[in-house]
Protein backbone atom coordinates (compact mmCIF):
# COMPACT_ATOMS: atom_id res chain seq x y z
CA UNK A 1 0.00 0.00 0.00
CA UNK A 2 1.24 3.21 -1.09
CA UNK A 3 2.06 5.54 2.09
CA UNK A 4 -0.53 7.72 2.81
CA UNK A 5 1.56 11.24 1.55
CA UNK A 6 1.76 9.73 -1.59
CA UNK A 7 -1.28 9.23 -2.35
CA UNK A 8 -1.98 11.19 -5.49
CA UNK A 9 -6.63 12.16 -5.78
CA UNK A 10 -6.46 9.89 -9.17
CA UNK A 11 -5.48 6.92 -6.42
CA UNK A 12 -8.22 8.75 -4.04
CA UNK A 13 -10.58 8.34 -7.09
CA UNK A 14 -10.39 4.93 -7.58
CA UNK A 15 -10.45 4.00 -3.65
CA UNK A 16 -14.20 5.78 -4.44
CA UNK A 17 -14.68 4.06 -7.62
CA UNK A 18 -13.94 0.62 -5.77
CA UNK A 19 -15.96 1.53 -2.73
CA UNK A 20 -12.68 0.40 -0.92
CA UNK A 21 -13.64 -0.39 2.62
CA UNK A 22 -9.74 -0.23 3.56
CA UNK A 23 -10.06 3.40 2.41
CA UNK A 24 -12.40 4.60 4.70
CA UNK A 25 -10.31 6.40 7.82
CA UNK A 26 -7.46 8.00 5.25
CA UNK A 27 -9.41 10.66 3.51
CA UNK A 28 -13.31 11.79 3.00
CA UNK A 29 -14.55 12.69 -0.62
CA UNK A 30 -17.08 15.49 -1.03
CA UNK A 31 -19.26 16.15 -4.18
CA UNK A 32 -19.90 19.75 -5.17
CA UNK A 33 -23.40 19.15 -6.59
CA UNK A 34 -25.19 18.04 -3.44
CA UNK A 35 -22.72 19.55 -0.70
CA UNK A 36 -22.31 16.40 0.67
CA UNK A 37 -19.44 14.54 1.64
CA UNK A 38 -18.81 10.65 2.37
CA UNK A 39 -16.42 8.17 3.20
CA UNK A 40 -14.49 6.02 0.10
CA UNK A 41 -16.84 3.03 0.68
CA UNK A 42 -20.15 4.71 0.55
CA UNK A 43 -22.94 2.66 -1.54
CA UNK A 44 -24.36 5.91 -2.82
CA UNK A 45 -24.44 6.93 -6.68
CA UNK A 46 -21.22 7.48 -8.19
CA UNK A 47 -21.07 11.27 -8.98
CA UNK A 48 -18.87 12.93 -11.58
CA UNK A 49 -15.44 12.93 -10.92
CA UNK A 50 -15.21 16.86 -12.01
CA UNK A 51 -17.40 17.51 -9.36
CA UNK A 52 -15.29 15.62 -6.60
CA UNK A 53 -13.14 17.12 -4.08
CA UNK A 54 -10.61 15.35 -1.61
CA UNK A 55 -10.47 15.99 1.97
CA UNK A 56 -8.28 14.58 4.95
CA UNK A 57 -10.74 14.12 6.75
CA UNK A 58 -14.51 15.14 7.96
CA UNK A 59 -13.21 18.01 9.88
CA UNK A 60 -11.80 19.69 6.59
CA UNK A 61 -15.06 18.87 4.91
CA UNK A 62 -16.80 20.40 7.27
CA UNK A 63 -15.41 23.33 7.59
CA UNK A 64 -15.70 23.77 3.57
CA UNK A 65 -18.98 23.88 4.30
CA UNK A 66 -20.07 20.34 3.08
CA UNK A 67 -22.30 18.42 4.77
CA UNK A 68 -21.97 14.83 5.84
CA UNK A 69 -23.85 11.22 4.33
CA UNK A 70 -26.53 10.17 6.45
CA UNK A 71 -26.23 6.72 4.75
CA UNK A 72 -22.20 5.92 5.26
CA UNK A 73 -22.01 9.04 8.30
CA UNK A 74 -18.41 9.92 7.37
CA UNK A 75 -18.72 12.20 10.47
CA UNK A 76 -18.21 9.78 13.13
CA UNK A 77 -15.56 8.90 15.35
CA UNK A 78 -13.71 6.66 12.87
CA UNK A 79 -14.06 4.16 10.27
CA UNK A 80 -13.41 1.10 12.68
CA UNK A 81 -16.16 2.13 15.25
CA UNK A 82 -19.08 2.69 12.20
CA UNK A 83 -17.73 -0.71 10.16
CA UNK A 84 -18.47 -2.55 14.25
CA UNK A 85 -21.78 -0.27 14.49
CA UNK A 86 -22.89 -1.69 11.36
CA UNK A 87 -22.41 -5.23 12.15
CA UNK A 88 -24.08 -4.45 15.69
CA UNK A 89 -27.21 -3.35 13.68
CA UNK A 90 -26.94 -6.52 11.16
CA UNK A 91 -26.71 -8.15 14.67
CA UNK A 92 -30.04 -7.03 16.18
CA UNK A 93 -31.48 -7.70 12.52
CA UNK A 94 -30.50 -11.14 12.38
CA UNK A 95 -32.27 -11.39 15.31
CA UNK A 96 -36.07 -11.34 14.56
CA UNK A 97 -38.08 -13.66 13.67
CA UNK A 98 -38.43 -13.23 10.17
CA UNK A 99 -35.34 -14.90 8.08
CA UNK A 100 -33.17 -12.46 6.07
CA UNK A 101 -31.39 -13.25 2.94
CA UNK A 102 -27.54 -11.57 3.12
CA UNK A 103 -28.92 -9.38 -0.12
CA UNK A 104 -31.99 -8.16 2.33
CA UNK A 105 -29.40 -7.72 5.31
CA UNK A 106 -26.53 -6.31 3.16
CA UNK A 107 -29.58 -3.14 1.98
CA UNK A 108 -30.58 -2.68 5.32
CA UNK A 109 -27.11 -1.90 6.57
CA UNK A 110 -26.14 -0.03 3.11
CA UNK A 111 -22.91 -2.72 2.66
CA UNK A 112 -21.95 -4.63 -0.43
CA UNK A 113 -23.02 -8.55 0.60
CA UNK A 114 -19.35 -8.83 -0.31
CA UNK A 115 -18.28 -6.65 2.05
CA UNK A 116 -21.11 -7.35 4.94
CA UNK A 117 -20.18 -11.67 4.29
CA UNK A 118 -16.37 -10.80 4.72
CA UNK A 119 -16.42 -8.31 7.79
CA UNK A 120 -19.17 -9.83 10.03
CA UNK A 121 -17.32 -13.05 9.72
CA UNK A 122 -14.20 -11.30 10.74
CA UNK A 123 -15.86 -9.76 13.81
CA UNK A 124 -17.75 -12.08 15.22
CA UNK A 125 -16.05 -15.84 13.60
CA UNK A 126 -19.85 -16.51 12.02
CA UNK A 127 -21.28 -16.00 8.93
CA UNK A 128 -24.40 -13.93 9.03
CA UNK A 129 -26.37 -17.30 7.94
CA UNK A 130 -24.49 -18.98 10.90
CA UNK A 131 -25.30 -16.16 12.68
CA UNK A 132 -28.87 -16.76 12.37
CA UNK A 133 -29.30 -19.94 12.63
CA UNK A 134 -27.55 -20.22 16.40
CA UNK A 135 -30.25 -17.34 17.44
CA UNK A 136 -32.80 -19.78 16.03
CA UNK A 137 -31.50 -22.29 18.08
CA UNK A 138 -31.35 -20.12 21.04
CA UNK A 139 -35.18 -19.37 20.74
CA UNK A 140 -36.17 -22.52 19.96
CA UNK A 141 -34.17 -23.53 23.33
CA UNK A 142 -35.86 -21.17 25.76
CA UNK A 143 -39.46 -21.35 23.96
CA UNK A 144 -39.23 -25.37 24.53
CA UNK A 145 -37.51 -24.78 28.39
CA UNK A 146 -40.86 -22.58 28.89
CA UNK A 147 -43.16 -25.53 28.06
CA UNK A 148 -44.47 -24.02 24.23
CA UNK A 149 -45.67 -26.44 22.29
CA UNK A 150 -42.99 -28.34 19.80
CA UNK A 151 -44.54 -27.22 16.48
CA UNK A 152 -45.43 -23.38 17.81
CA UNK A 153 -42.04 -23.62 19.35
CA UNK A 154 -40.05 -24.01 15.80
CA UNK A 155 -42.26 -21.53 14.29
CA UNK A 156 -41.91 -18.73 17.01
CA UNK A 157 -37.56 -19.20 16.97
CA UNK A 158 -38.24 -18.03 12.97
CA UNK A 159 -37.87 -21.30 11.55
CA UNK A 160 -39.52 -21.59 8.05
CA UNK A 161 -42.82 -22.64 7.77
CA UNK A 162 -42.46 -25.80 5.47
CA UNK A 163 -41.57 -29.29 5.15
CA UNK A 164 -38.19 -28.96 6.34
CA UNK A 165 -38.38 -27.43 9.27
CA UNK A 166 -38.20 -29.93 11.34
CA UNK A 167 -35.36 -31.25 10.10
CA UNK A 168 -33.97 -27.64 10.39
CA UNK A 169 -34.73 -27.09 13.73
CA UNK A 170 -33.16 -30.94 14.60
CA UNK A 171 -29.92 -30.08 13.55
CA UNK A 172 -29.76 -26.50 14.88
CA UNK A 173 -30.39 -28.45 18.75
CA UNK A 174 -28.24 -31.42 17.69
CA UNK A 175 -31.32 -33.45 19.09
CA UNK A 176 -35.05 -33.57 17.57
CA UNK A 177 -36.87 -31.30 19.44
CA UNK A 178 -39.12 -33.99 21.67
CA UNK A 179 -35.79 -35.31 22.47
CA UNK A 180 -34.23 -31.77 24.05
CA UNK A 181 -38.23 -31.68 25.19
CA UNK A 182 -37.47 -34.71 27.47
CA UNK A 183 -34.19 -33.51 28.85
CA UNK A 184 -32.26 -34.97 25.77
CA UNK A 185 -33.47 -38.10 25.20
CA UNK A 186 -36.51 -40.65 25.71
CA UNK A 187 -34.93 -42.56 28.66
CA UNK A 188 -33.89 -40.13 31.71
CA UNK A 189 -30.23 -39.62 32.14
CA UNK A 190 -28.87 -40.82 35.67
CA UNK A 191 -25.96 -39.50 37.35
CA UNK A 192 -23.99 -39.60 40.71
CA UNK A 193 -21.67 -37.68 42.34
CA UNK A 194 -18.03 -38.98 43.59
CA UNK A 195 -14.48 -37.51 44.65
CA UNK A 196 -11.53 -37.00 42.01
CA UNK A 197 -8.08 -35.16 42.09
CA UNK A 198 -9.67 -31.90 40.89
CA UNK A 199 -12.70 -31.60 43.63
CA UNK A 200 -16.11 -33.22 43.00
CA UNK A 201 -17.11 -34.80 40.11
CA UNK A 202 -20.48 -35.74 38.73
CA UNK A 203 -20.69 -38.31 36.36
CA UNK A 204 -24.14 -39.11 33.69
CA UNK A 205 -25.10 -41.46 31.60
CA UNK A 206 -27.71 -41.91 28.93
CA UNK A 207 -28.44 -45.18 27.38
CA UNK A 208 -25.79 -44.32 24.75
CA UNK A 209 -22.93 -43.92 26.97
CA UNK A 210 -21.54 -41.62 29.10
CA UNK A 211 -23.07 -37.89 28.48
CA UNK A 212 -21.91 -35.76 31.19
CA UNK A 213 -19.04 -35.30 33.07
CA UNK A 214 -18.48 -31.62 35.34
CA UNK A 215 -16.27 -30.37 37.52
CA UNK A 216 -16.87 -28.73 40.50
CA UNK A 217 -16.76 -28.15 44.70
CA UNK A 218 -20.64 -27.81 45.33
CA UNK A 219 -22.59 -30.88 44.55
CA UNK A 220 -25.94 -28.85 44.02
CA UNK A 221 -23.90 -26.42 41.79
CA UNK A 222 -23.29 -29.73 39.87
CA UNK A 223 -26.72 -30.77 39.92
CA UNK A 224 -28.20 -27.83 38.81
CA UNK A 225 -25.87 -27.66 36.23
CA UNK A 226 -26.63 -31.01 34.61
CA UNK A 227 -31.05 -30.26 35.01
CA UNK A 228 -29.89 -27.40 32.93
CA UNK A 229 -28.53 -29.54 30.30
CA UNK A 230 -30.72 -32.62 30.94
CA UNK A 231 -34.08 -31.30 32.82
CA UNK A 232 -35.27 -34.97 33.13
CA UNK A 233 -31.82 -36.14 34.71
CA UNK A 234 -32.45 -38.33 37.99
CA UNK A 235 -30.23 -38.90 40.65
CA UNK A 236 -30.62 -42.22 41.20
CA UNK A 237 -28.64 -45.19 43.09
CA UNK A 238 -25.98 -46.21 40.89
CA UNK A 239 -25.91 -49.93 40.44
CA UNK A 240 -22.44 -52.33 40.31
CA UNK A 241 -22.11 -51.94 36.68
CA UNK A 242 -22.85 -48.03 36.89
CA UNK A 243 -20.59 -47.96 39.91
CA UNK A 244 -17.80 -49.73 37.74
CA UNK A 245 -18.33 -47.32 34.86
CA UNK A 246 -18.10 -43.85 37.19
CA UNK A 247 -14.69 -45.76 38.80
CA UNK A 248 -13.33 -45.56 35.16
CA UNK A 249 -14.30 -41.92 34.94
CA UNK A 250 -12.58 -41.09 37.83
CA UNK A 251 -9.38 -43.17 36.79
CA UNK A 252 -9.11 -41.34 33.91
CA UNK A 253 -9.45 -37.82 35.14
CA UNK A 254 -7.00 -38.64 37.74
CA UNK A 255 -4.70 -39.77 35.30
CA UNK A 256 -2.39 -37.51 33.54
CA UNK A 257 -3.47 -39.55 29.97
CA UNK A 258 -5.38 -42.46 30.67
CA UNK A 259 -8.03 -42.90 27.52
CA UNK A 260 -11.53 -43.83 28.83
CA UNK A 261 -12.84 -46.72 26.69
CA UNK A 262 -16.33 -46.49 28.10
CA UNK A 263 -19.19 -45.16 25.21
CA UNK A 264 -19.80 -41.51 24.84
CA UNK A 265 -22.78 -39.94 24.13
CA UNK A 266 -21.44 -36.56 22.46
CA UNK A 267 -24.24 -34.14 22.13
CA UNK A 268 -24.15 -31.28 20.26
CA UNK A 269 -24.30 -28.97 16.60
CA UNK A 270 -22.73 -30.32 13.50
CA UNK A 271 -19.99 -27.56 14.19
CA UNK A 272 -19.70 -28.39 18.27
CA UNK A 273 -19.10 -32.38 17.33
CA UNK A 274 -16.18 -30.68 14.32
CA UNK A 275 -14.88 -28.87 17.09
CA UNK A 276 -14.89 -31.54 19.85
CA UNK A 277 -13.51 -34.02 17.45
CA UNK A 278 -10.58 -31.96 17.06
CA UNK A 279 -9.86 -31.38 20.60
CA UNK A 280 -9.74 -34.83 20.96
CA UNK A 281 -6.71 -35.75 18.42
CA UNK A 282 -5.08 -32.74 20.54
CA UNK A 283 -1.90 -35.21 22.08
CA UNK A 284 -1.54 -34.92 26.13
CA UNK A 285 0.95 -32.37 26.98
CA UNK A 286 0.44 -30.29 23.68
CA UNK A 287 -1.80 -26.92 23.42
CA UNK A 288 -3.14 -25.42 20.79
CA UNK A 289 -4.74 -21.71 20.28
CA UNK A 290 -8.23 -21.35 19.23
CA UNK A 291 -6.71 -19.84 16.06
CA UNK A 292 -5.26 -23.10 15.19
CA UNK A 293 -8.15 -25.05 16.50
CA UNK A 294 -10.29 -23.17 13.88
CA UNK A 295 -7.69 -23.92 11.00
CA UNK A 296 -7.53 -27.46 11.97
CA UNK A 297 -11.57 -27.62 10.81
CA UNK A 298 -10.77 -26.02 7.97
CA UNK A 299 -12.95 -22.61 9.85
CA UNK A 300 -9.94 -20.19 10.22
CA UNK A 301 -12.64 -17.41 10.58
CA UNK A 302 -14.76 -19.09 13.27
CA UNK A 303 -12.45 -18.45 16.11
CA UNK A 304 -15.01 -17.18 18.21
CA UNK A 305 -17.51 -19.90 17.01
CA UNK A 306 -14.89 -22.26 18.16
CA UNK A 307 -14.36 -20.85 21.51
CA UNK A 308 -18.01 -20.96 22.12
CA UNK A 309 -18.31 -24.48 21.16
CA UNK A 310 -14.94 -25.42 24.02
CA UNK A 311 -17.52 -23.72 26.33
CA UNK A 312 -19.93 -25.46 25.41
CA UNK A 313 -18.30 -29.06 26.22
CA UNK A 314 -20.02 -31.38 28.61
CA UNK A 315 -17.21 -33.95 29.04
CA UNK A 316 -14.39 -32.55 30.62
CA UNK A 317 -10.79 -33.92 30.32
CA UNK A 318 -12.13 -36.65 28.28
CA UNK A 319 -12.88 -33.62 25.47
CA UNK A 320 -10.00 -31.93 26.27
CA UNK A 321 -10.61 -28.25 26.15
CA UNK A 322 -8.12 -27.40 28.49
CA UNK A 323 -5.84 -28.02 25.81
CA UNK A 324 -6.67 -25.05 24.09
CA UNK A 325 -4.91 -21.24 24.88
CA UNK A 326 -5.24 -17.60 23.61
CA UNK A 327 -2.53 -17.02 21.05
CA UNK A 328 -0.54 -15.08 23.29
CA UNK A 329 -0.33 -18.39 25.34
CA UNK A 330 -2.23 -16.87 28.01
CA UNK A 331 -4.31 -19.25 30.33
CA UNK A 332 -7.86 -18.24 28.92
CA UNK A 333 -11.76 -19.19 30.60
CA UNK A 334 -12.34 -22.66 31.39
CA UNK A 335 -16.12 -23.75 32.02
CA UNK A 336 -14.35 -25.59 35.56
CA UNK A 337 -12.28 -22.75 36.57
CA UNK A 338 -8.97 -21.24 35.70
CA UNK A 339 -7.67 -22.75 38.38
CA UNK A 340 -8.21 -26.59 37.76
CA UNK A 341 -7.06 -25.43 33.81
CA UNK A 342 -3.49 -24.40 34.94
CA UNK A 343 -3.19 -27.87 37.10
CA UNK A 344 -4.53 -30.15 34.44
CA UNK A 345 -1.93 -28.45 31.99
CA UNK A 346 1.12 -28.48 34.79
CA UNK A 347 0.48 -32.48 35.50
CA UNK A 348 0.03 -33.07 31.31
CA UNK A 349 3.52 -31.32 30.81
CA UNK A 350 4.90 -32.78 33.67
CA UNK A 351 7.24 -36.06 32.70
CA UNK A 352 6.30 -38.94 34.37
CA UNK A 353 9.05 -41.30 36.33
CA UNK A 354 10.21 -43.83 34.42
Amino acid sequence: MKNRLQITDDDRWQSVVNRDVDADGQFVFAVQTTGIFCRPSCRAKHALRKNVRFFADARQALAAGFRPCKRCQPDKDSAQQHRMEKIAHACQLLEQELPLTLDELSRQVAMSPYHLHRLFKATTGMTPKAWQQSWRARRLRDALAKGVPVTQAILNAGFPDSSSYYRKADEALGMTAKQFRKGGDNVSVRYTLADCDLGRCLVAESERGICAILLGDDDARLAADLHELFPAAQDVPADAEFQQRVREVIAAINSRDTPLSLPLDIRGTAFQQQVWQALRAIPCGETVSYQQLANAIGKPKAVRAVASACGANKLAIVIPCHRVIRGDGALSGYRWGIGRKAQLLQRETTREEP
